[in-house]
């Protein structure tokens, strides 16, 4: 079946002047959505550094020891790791722990998704990320890799433990900023109680939660202007103490000053690592939110923005300690001159409600991620942008987090606590990042072992002192993110079990084509007019919700359709690449298969015209069918060959779509087999649902064409009277219950929590969007 991807946009040329302008917008865009976190830090740093045993150090050769820490951590993760290094590992422009999970999937056998197909992988050639490596020499360790499936699993779970983390920062950035910029009122209203400062913030919170339904769009060019004035103004306040203060506090960028840090503080020092930690907290949104804009972007917002502003503050914060060591708790607003105080103030506070938005927005592209890839209960997706990918807003997570950092600021009430959570929650979601970039690195970018072991070795030795740093906070409220990612990667990880498991059943008791070939073309049931969807998650076969429907109801629609809608390990689909249709049986049967494959930053929409996209690609298959087989040795094919229609292409020559009234006289029209009885109740339930009336305003004409193959005009003809007697959507309503010879772990895993997800979370038919009023559910149970 010969098939070629016309019309393509290769010969039209872009302006220069138009994408250097495209580039601008949305650098300029990306400081809303990306750096707000990454821009409040210097709010509470220096006061978590200096926490602990650490302030019994007031000598100027350890505040410049720290500035120098904050420096080369703040130059070397986000500077050289991500911006020049991490940044260049997208997926097609997606970011995440879970595109380097795709990556990875893509170029190895290491997906656990079960029902994969070779035509799957023909999509990432078409994304320009050239031919995957999977049919290149294996290396050992990649043959290694693949040949364990538990080593696969263990990827996994490390996986959903570094998106599970990225779930925890979205629960504490918004604490912990709005929370440190609320508390600097104190440094002018002595008297302002902790209580009313906790009161205020949750305010505030609860506003910001409230905000993003508004979409990821909206809020950036809400939120752009005040990070872009916050950063201006904390790097001219920066550059007005380091002038002031201390115009030698330059000498710390040396890091022999973190040698001497080191030598004189001892244990002190180390421990006080997790607070410089939080100088880089937000960095990982950079990747994390690479889908809402382009890496370029973010790289110049980095370079020509953030970085000089952040050091000059910084400096200047180390040059006022070192005069002023006595206002360490509220450095940064004690730093501030008396003269712009409250304008800079109130640009804080809105700041930190910018910085809360960056991890928020991260956090619904990971939970989208993690839903596409079958490991999160299925939730409402709300595509907030028309124009451009990964703009989603995700209500029930939107609360849930709102929860969570309520409960959060109302519990703890301090930053430096708030911190240490806060401080572990990004280090471990840097440190996945770090292992996984280094086996991109190796599978992907097919560099030498050497250069895989350093980056590994390199920046999972910075992180790891961190990380050992951090821990040492874990009773100091350090528990919390992972308590949090432990209840989250639980409810992941039961989900993706509980699927998969569904999926081996339904592959294991699927239909045997012999048993539909013995029962001949009728399928031994009444045949009665219509298109049956069957749902499915099978990409071969007949599903046993089949036989049950026909054994308890003896009746069937003249055309069978079998849908399956799954995702696949590429960030989008594009349309002229989503359906693959394939034919069930001899033709005779009238029965077909259609898979509707979506990336995994792909939101299906509401589309009213699925119906008729479907049937014009059956019609298109039909055709390609007859074209490259000689005639009458496609009956002999039984579970056939399965072809990508582009729907672009082609795609209305065989079938004419028309509106009803613009239908004339008989021509090749098909009329409707119904009766004069079925036609008026018909009538009836469209006036009575205006929606339905709406859908069915389209009807199919047979061009005039001298077919070569009466065959291929009688099955056309067949479809088309099917489709205008009407669609009826069947899925299973599936009981999931695990075997009586299981183990206890499995009965829990499957009969309690997976249940309990199932029951609460969307239904398919919801998530799929089927019409409610042609939808037939048969209620099965799976022993699995």
């Amino acid at each position: 079946m010969d098939q070629e991807i016309g019309g393509a946009s290769g010969g039209q040329r872009v302006n220069p002047r138009a994408q250097y302008r495209q580039l601008l917008l949305l650098a300029y865009q990306s400081f809303g959505v990306v750096y707000g976190d990454l821009s409040t830090s210097p709010l509470y740093v220096y006061k978590s550094v200096f926490s602990g045993r650490l302030r019994d150090f007031q000598d100027e050769d350890t505040i410049y020891g720290v500035l120098s820490l904050i420096f080369w951590t703040f130059t070397l993760i986000p500077l050289v790791k991500y911006v020049l290094i991490v940044l260049s590992a997208d997926d097609n422009g997606e970011g995440g722990t879970f595109a380097l999970y795709s990556l990875l999937c893509r170029h190895a056998k290491f997906s656990l998704l079960p029902n994969q197909q070779a035509a799957d992988e023909e999509l990432s050639t078409y994304y320009g990320n050239g031919p995957t490596t999977r049919n290149l020499p294996p290396s050992p360790l990649r043959r290694f890799l693949e040949k364990h499936k538990r080593l696969r699993t263990v990827l996994l779970l490390v996986v959903l433990f570094g998106a599970c983390m990225v779930i925890g920062d979205g629960v504490l950035t918004p604490a912990i900023s709005v929370l440190s910029s609320i508390s600097g009122l104190q440094v002018r209203a002595k008297k302002l109680h902790d209580g009313a400062v906790v009161v205020i913030s949750c305010i505030v919170l609860v506003g910001l939660f409230a905000l993003q339904h508004w979409g990821t769009q909206k809020v950036a060019f809400l939120f752009a202007p005040i990070v872009i004035l916050w950063l201006l103004s904390i790097g001219a306040i920066g550059l007005y103490n380091i002038i002031h203060w201390n115009p030698g506090v330059y000498r710390a960028l040396n890091p022999y000053y973190i040698f001497k840090f080191f030598r004189k503080t001892g244990v002190a020092g180390w421990i006080s690592l997790g607070g410089v930690l939080l100088s880089i907290t937000g960095t990982e949104a950079m990747f994390a939110d690479l889908g809402h804009f382009t890496s370029m972007s973010i790289r110049l917002a980095f370079v020509g923005v953030i970085y000089p502003c952040l050091v000059l503050q910084y400096m200047g914060q180390a040059a006022y300690l070192s005069k002023n060591f006595a206002d360490v708790p509220t450095v940064f607003y004690e730093s501030i001159p008396k003269a712009v105080f409250w304008p800079v103030f109130l640009v804080a506070t809105l700041a930190a409600i910018v910085a809360s938005q960056a991890v928020i927005s991260a956090t619904f592209s990971i939970v989208k991620q993690c839903h596409s890839l079958g490991c999160f209960p299925r939730v409402k997706v709300v595509h907030t942008s028309r124009w451009i990918y990964g703009q989603i807003y995700i209500p029930e997570i939107n609360w849930i987090l709102m929860v969570l950092c309520l409960a959060v600021t109302v519990g703890f009430r301090d930053t430096t606590i708030i911190g240490h959570a806060y401080g572990i929650a990004c280090i471990f979601v840097m440190f996945v990042t770090t292992w996984l970039m280094a086996l991109v690195i190796l599978f992907v970018w097919q560099k030498s072992a050497w250069f895989s072991l350093s980056f590994l070795v390199f920046f999972g030795a910075i992180e790891g002192l961190y990380l050992s740093s951090s821990i040492m906070k874990f009773p100091q409220g350090g528990w919390v993110p992972v308590a949090l990612s432990f209840i989250f990667m639980f409810v992941m990880y039961v989900w993706h079990y509980g699927t998969r498991r569904k999926y081996l059943f339904d592959l294991q008791n699927k239909v045997s084509m012999k048993w539909i070939l013995n029962l001949g073309p009728s399928l031994g049931i009444v045949r009665v007019p219509g298109i049956g969807l069957i749902y499915t998650e099978l990409v071969t076969g007949v599903p046993a919700i089949f036989s049950h429907f026909v054994t308890n109801l003896p009746a069937f629609h003249q055309v069978l359709v079998f849908v399956c809608v799954k995702s696949v390990p590429v960030p989008h689909v594009p349309p002229e690449e989503r359906y693959l249709i394939g034919r069930i049986g001899p033709r005779a049967y009238r029965m077909y298969r259609c898979i509707v494959r979506y990336g995994y930053k792909d939101v299906p929409k509401d589309e009213e015209n699925f119906e008729n996209h479907l049937i014009l690609s059956i019609a298109e298959f039909i055709q390609m069918e007859a074209d490259s087989s000689p005639s009458g040795s496609v009956d002999s094919s039984l579970d056939g060959r399965m072809a990508v229609i582009r729907t672009s292409d082609g795609i209305g020559s065989r079938l004419i779509l028309r509106n009803d009234a613009d239908v004339a006289a008989p021509g090749n029209i098909v009329r409707s087999s119904k009766s004069e009885t079925l036609q008026n109740l018909q009538m009836l339930y469209e006036q009575e649902s205006p929606s339905l009336k709406t859908r069915r305003r389209v009807r199919f004409e047979i061009p005039e064409a001298p077919y070569q193959d009466p065959l291929v005009k009688e099955e056309l003809a067949a479809l088309v009277e099917a489709k205008h007697a009407g669609v009826a959507y069947v899925m299973g309503h599936s009981y999931i219950k695990a075997r009586k010879n299981s183990s206890f772990l499995k009965k829990f895993a499957i009969d309690v929590a997976y249940s309990f997800l199932r029951k609460n979370c969307r239904g398919p038919a919801v998530a799929l969007n089927i019409p409610h009023i042609s939808l037939i559910e048969v209620g099965m149970i799976y022993y699995v």
